[in-house]
């Protein structure tokens, strides 16, 4: 399966058993996927992005360079993640903005955490361990691990280990 995923998506680095869901529907580029994790389709993964082992990634994600997700981590339907904190589309002198015009802002997503369908996330953002991050949520700052947060800006709704929620 190696060499498909070779011819497919050139530039990746991924492992044999990665399973692409419609892998003519996806856009995955110069990145690292390691095994057992399964891609939908509608999925756009970009170049520096590294994505662990045992991961599930949902339909319609976007998935922007410099983020790193750990292993068994579950990312949501329709997820973004966004790089730069000021996007422009030219220079102060009118030229469209090449790669060396912007600074990429990397993101981490910890093991075991979730991200639900929906999730917006800003640049500079780490979701801690087992932090589950509620469907729909704008998450402007970095989840502690074991958090359950919700809403926009995303908030501390609930503690995945001691399973206590206020919503």
């Amino acid at each position: 399966m190696a060499h498909l995923h070779a011819a497919k998506f050139p530039g990746a680095n991924i492992d044999d058993d990665v399973l692409v869901f419609k892998p003519e529907l996806v856009n995955i580029y110069g990145c690292i996927i390691r095994h057992g994790t399964i891609i939908g389709p509608f999925v756009e993964i970009q170049k520096d992005v590294v994505i662990g082992h045992h991961c599930k990634i949902s339909s319609h994600s976007f998935i922007c360079s410099g983020v790193v997700i750990e292993d068994e981590v579950f990312i949501g339907h329709g997820v973004i993640f966004t790089n730069d904190r000021y996007p422009r589309a030219v220079t102060n002198d009118g030229r469209l903005q090449g790669e060396n015009d912007w600074i990429c802002i990397p993101s981490r997503v910890c093991r075991q955490a979730s991200i639900g369908s929906g999730v917006v996330l800003l640049p500079g953002i780490t979701v801690g361990e087992g932090a589950l991050v509620g469907a729909g949520s704008i998450v402007t700052h970095d989840v502690p691990p074991y958090a359950i947060v919700c809403g926009n800006p995303a908030q501390i709704c609930g503690n995945i280990k001691d399973k206590e929620t206020i919503i």
